[in-house]
């Protein structure tokens, strides 16, 4: 296993108990703003686990150079473990998944005793595809579209059409290569390499952190998938930090704190970034009032305006909004939210798994990211956003829906069941990621400078990036 990254400790004015010296001045903590909730939030979130990782410049060639990419397919994605999907996408025995990353491909297969098993999509006889393209399907079989050789679900070798001709093969020697398997929160994951860490190991302290969130108990309503123009690196980081949202969100201002997110690290492979919702950016010359901020707070639940709601004397929007969704949503997903905190209600939680997932266990905006390379061109990404709604209690599970594709010059708005104005904010992202990657081979001095705070997940992810670039093997 690969040592930590050890911290270098913080600033040593931020020693102790004076965090506000890394923060925003003149602006509340997150920890501050969920203090004074009518519901408080869970343990797990009344913490703080910031770290400063150096100031030091990062070099941008590791965003466009063919040997870094090339490095990073062999050493990152052919070493650690990644989402493939849902378990509702392969619910029966025979049901698989085809799941593809840069230039790898996996068969991901659901097994007679519920197990699951992945197999490399790749005939031992020369090579073909299995199963093209990335997507669901079932069978009874694993079979080559070439010549028809054929494998069971298990892998072993089922048929090779005038087997006469091929005596030197020995069919106890010709299963299917295998990646592992691992489950979290509903989850089926992989890792295409046998050494390494549990996924256990590998997500911790995530499943910890997640333990009264019932990520397992959700299903995905909304999935939508768009081939961006930059690295997947580049995609990733926009979703990193909030320190874009005064220039590239200014709509998002008012009712939403910015500058004063928090950020924490809590390994080497999980990160998290907390931001509060109706509440006041630190950046806006005149604060909107309390019935004004409860104005603002409708982005990603189109339907949760009501124009009746109002904020009595004692009563903040937060708490307002919180009580309102707890009744629209339980109802809507037929499921009892009474318990739920402010916070988890209205709040933007962030979760980063390395190497490529980001996850939101709140109620609002209960999205799920995934960022992958496509092929072997460093300059493009798949991104992917699964919008993941609580279980009816004692109902049928809906069946998750086939991945609707966005082109590179269409509006996120255009997806089916996407919020319009959440849509807009999408758009404004991944407009910025064509212009920074040209950027990035544009740049005279060849670095970038990031922010001690508001970007340091940022610099703990190429952190850990180096890291496993530079491990033997």
């Amino acid at each position: 296993m690969l040592d930590a990254i050890i911290p270098h400790g913080l600033p040593e004015s931020a020693q102790g108990a004076d965090l506000a010296a890394i923060r925003c001045p003149d602006a509340p903590s997150m920890q501050q703003i969920i203090a004074t909730d009518a519901m408080p939030p869970p343990a797990v979130l009344a913490m703080e686990q910031p770290a400063f990782l150096g100031s030091e410049p990062v070099n941008v060639n590791r965003y466009f150079d063919q040997t870094i990419f090339d490095a990073e397919i062999e050493k990152i994605w052919k070493k650690t473990w990644q989402w493939v999907c849902r378990e509702d996408h392969i619910p029966e025995p025979g049901d698989y998944y085809t799941y593809e990353v840069a230039h790898l491909s996996y068969v991901v297969v659901r097994q007679d005793d519920m197990s699951v098993r992945a197999f490399v999509n790749s005939c031992l006889h020369r090579s073909t595809k299995f199963k093209r393209g990335e997507g669901i399907g079932s069978g009874d079989n694993i079979r080559c579209p070439y010549h028809g050789w054929t494998w069971n679900n298990d892998g072993s070798l089922k048929a090779v059409p005038c087997a006469w001709d091929f005596k030197h093969i020995d069919a106890a020697n010709t299963n299917l290569p295998e990646a592992r398997v691992g489950h979290w929160g509903g989850f089926v994951f992989i890792n295409p390499s046998a050494e390494g860490p549990s996924l256990e190991e590998f997500l911790a302290p995530l499943p910890e952190h997640f333990k009264d969130w019932d990520i397992a108990g959700r299903h995905v309503s909304v999935h939508v998938a768009k081939e961006l123009p930059c690295n997947w690196k580049t995609a990733q980081e926009a979703f990193l930090e909030s320190y874009h949202v005064l220039e590239t969100h200014p709509q998002l201002l008012k009712g939403v704190g910015d500058a004063n997110v928090q950020y924490d690290c809590h390994s080497d492979h999980v990160t998290r970034f907390y931001a509060a919702s109706g509440v006041n950016s630190p950046h806006l010359a005149q604060p909107l009032s309390e019935k004004e901020l409860l104005a603002t707070m409708i982005l990603g639940d189109k339907d949760s305006r009501d124009d009746s709601l109002d904020v009595q004397d004692g009563e903040t929007a937060r708490t307002v909004m919180a009580r309102h969704l707890r009744k629209i949503m339980g109802e809507a997903y037929q499921t009892d939210l009474s318990a739920v905190s402010d916070s988890e209600m209205i709040d933007t939680i962030e979760y980063h798994v390395f190497p490529n997932m980001v996850l939101f266990p709140g109620l609002s905006l209960p999205m799920v990211y995934r960022f992958r390379p496509i092929g072997t061109d460093p300059n493009r990404t798949l991104f992917e956003i699964l919008f993941l709604r609580p279980n009816p209690e004692g109902g049928r599970v809906p069946d998750p829906p086939e991945p609707y594709r966005v082109a590179e010059h269409e509006s996120y708005a255009s997806a089916p069941g996407f919020d319009p104005a959440m849509g807009h904010v999408y758009d404004q992202d991944t407009d910025n990621l064509r212009a920074q990657q040209q950027g990035f081979r544009a740049s005279a001095r060849g670095v970038q400078n990031l922010g001690n705070y508001q970007e340091s997940r940022i610099r703990h992810f190429q952190m850990v990036i180096d890291k496993y670039l530079a491990a033997e093997g």
